[in-house]
């Protein structure tokens, strides 16, 4: 419907002004109508006329060229046109489905993407129920979407990690792992790892012994070795860590096509930058640097003075690989906003010899996510926020707020406090907030779909079908005028890749269904078919924007 009035609009535009616009109806206050434009102003400039007289015209040519479309067409300030559509153009707006704008294209989503070898924290959530949102958008617009995950399998991280290990289990002494317990094993990874990062502070010595056992592990791997004590310590605690992610993953609802271990990529990395040492990159004091104050960015290191590849390196050969995998038409990267200055310095040494693989990809960052009282966290220093103790707090909360807990409330919970933010600022996660049947929250949406699907439920076999359509009270066209912006929604987050849209919707699609019902009975009214109708078509939208949010719609709670 609003694509139709756009190009109505412009058609008028050039008839009477000889001028070719590109209409962009905007949603205006109810009390307005239902779309407006400021086509009258853009010209005012162009004609050197009133926008006002312009205004006039252009009412005057637009209503006699709507049909039933309209029911109104008028003037406000100093030269808005506003729209209000006829009922039973507002009844036909619910035939309109959201763009296919990615129909046919192959996108890559890469997200999450926890390190082996340290925890799984609260960011890690955060980019996991944000990227899977995103992909949900994606996927909803047709496009073929794979879902990635890269993390740091090598690296000085991984030497601190298993440096204290080593410490820990006296030694190349492979057997001694079987006696950490299974549950336990993820918490032990990570506080090794905050062990060996403080010795590499604080110890030279240990600093010595971490930076040779960094090149060993890097040896582990082109070797090919599985064998030696080293190489068995080193791989099985690899794999406890994916394990972890893998249960993790399984408790919220992600999956992902492929981890991108580092070391699957670095080897691609060092022979690319090689590659292009001269023509990009350039040699300084035995390493291997990118200078980016050429392009306004500042200066970092793609090869150290070992010759081993840094993150840098590594990145460059992940798009390539990715490239190499899925030959895509789009990529998307999701980090957080500490690494924007990095990954531009990354794309822009890409750029001078890939150009259109910079251009198909898209870098998208977020903030920190830090509980209620603005606890910051640090996996280096331990006093880190785990993924899973944000699901442990939300439980607790719904314990004391509901005398109960429920895993898909729960989940809900935390997802809906963490996507509808928009993605870039800093996001303070209260519990108890977030599990709160009241205010704008995921159990406060459940519910509010329990509900429709209960009024449902009274008359399971009326078909729920319109009947003569009459004309509609204030409630309940204000609901269908509300249910109608749905796929208008819809298409603005998948084109901004912004889930928190969708959240903004649905919270007031759900205060306005309330209104109406309180004002209007459903069940034995005299406009009972119509307005079951609106309430099977509401549950319907509500149910959709939360599945694309990853949230569950449940009938009951």
């Amino acid at each position: 419907m609003k694509s139709e009035l756009e190009k109505t609009i412009a058609q008028q535009v050039l008839d009477i002004f000889d001028q070719e616009v590109a209409i962009e109806l905007e949603r205006p206050e109810e009390k307005f109508g239902d779309y407006s434009t400021n086509v009258a102003m853009q010209l005012s400039g162009k004609l050197q006329k009133n926008p006002r007289e312009i205004a006039e015209e252009l009412v005057a040519k637009i209503q006699d060229n709507m049909g039933d479309l309209a029911s109104e067409v008028s003037i406000a300030g100093p030269g808005f046109i506003n729209i209000k559509l006829s009922d039973k153009a507002l009844f036909e707006s619910l035939n309109t489905a959201p763009e296919k704008i990615y129909s046919g294209q192959v996108i890559v989503t890469e997200y999450s993407d926890p390190n082996p070898f340290k925890v799984l924290h609260v960011g890690h959530l955060y980019t996991s129920i944000v990227g899977d949102a995103i992909s949900n958008l994606l996927e909803n617009a047709g496009a073929k979407v794979h879902r990635v995950n890269f993390g740091g399998d090598v690296g000085l991280h991984v030497a601190k990690t298993m440096w204290a290990i080593l410490q820990k289990i006296g030694g190349d002494n492979p057997g001694k792992l079987a006696e950490v317990p299974k549950s336990q094993r993820a918490d032990w990874m990570a506080e090794n790892y905050v062990n060996g990062t403080n010795a590499y502070e604080d110890k030279e010595q240990a600093k010595n012994e971490i930076t040779d056992l960094n090149k060993k592990i890097y040896e582990i791997h082109a070797t090919n070795d599985h064998e030696s004590n080293l190489a068995q310590i080193y791989w099985t605690c690899r794999q406890w860590s994916y394990d972890y992610f893998d249960y993790f993953y399984s408790l919220i609802g992600s999956k992902f096509e492929k981890y991108y271990p580092e070391s699957m990529v670095s080897s691609l990395g060092l022979e690319t930058v090689n590659k292009h040492i001269g023509d990009t990159y350039e040699k300084s004091d035995g390493a291997v640097i990118f200078n980016g104050e050429k392009y306004g960015l500042h200066t970092r290191v793609f090869i150290n003075s070992q010759g081993l590849p840094t993150y840098e390196a590594k990145d460059v050969g992940l798009i390539m690989t990715k490239q190499a995998d899925y030959n895509f038409d789009k990529s998307v990267i999701i980090t957080a906003n500490e690494i924007d200055q990095y990954m531009q310095v990354v794309l822009k040494s890409l750029e001078q010899y890939e150009p259109e693989l910079v251009k198909r990809t898209t870098h998208l960052t977020h903030g920190m996510v830090k509980l209620a009282g603005g606890t910051k966290m640090s996996s280096r220093k331990g006093n880190i926020i785990r993924a899973v103790d944000v699901l442990e707090s939300a439980s607790e909360a719904s314990k004391q707020v509901h005398g109960k807990e429920s895993t898909e409330t729960v989940l809900g919970a935390v997802k809906y406090a963490l996507v509808k933010h928009r993605i870039g600022g800093d996001i303070i996660y209260d519990a108890k907030e977030s599990v709160s049947l009241e205010g704008n929250s995921g159990p406060y949406l459940q519910y509010a779909h329990a509900r429709a699907k209960s009024i449902l439920a009274k008359k399971p076999d009326s078909g729920h079908k319109l009947d003569d359509l009459k004309d509609l009270n204030e409630h309940e066209r204000s609901l269908l005028r509300k249910i109608t912006e749905y796929p208008e929604v819809i298409n603005q987050a998948t084109k901004d890749l912004m889930p928190h849209h969708i959240c903004s919707y649905l919270y007031e699609l759900a205060q306005n269904f309330n209104r109406f019902y309180e004002n209007n009975q459903v069940i034995d009214s005299d406009r009972e078919a119509l307005r079951l109708n609106l309430v099977k078509v509401y549950s319907n939208v509500l149910s959709s924007g939360l599945k694309l949010l990853g949230i569950s719609a449940p009938d009951k709670m």
